[in-house]
């Protein structure tokens, strides 16, 4: 279920409503009876992972080995 909530209170509570949706709540916001946005979590990661240096070698790869071979 989705909560419908004000810009105002949005604006005057952020932490609150961020902690509500990193526990998997949704919000819908409005200003002036006019819905303007939604709020809702990210379920998968916006990144995309190009390598992961750690499968390589543990601890990663120092930056400097790694230009010295490009």
């Amino acid at each position: 279920m989705e909560n419908i909530i004000n810009l105002k209170n949005l604006r005057e509570n952020i932490q609150e409503y961020a902690q509500e949706v990193k526990r998997g709540h949704s919000f819908i916001v409005f200003k002036k009876s006019k819905p303007l946005f939604k709020i809702s979590p990210i379920n998968e990661s916006p990144w995309e992972e190009v390598i992961d240096f750690t499968k390589i070698k543990k601890g990663g790869v120092d930056l400097k080995e790694l230009l010295k071979r490009i």
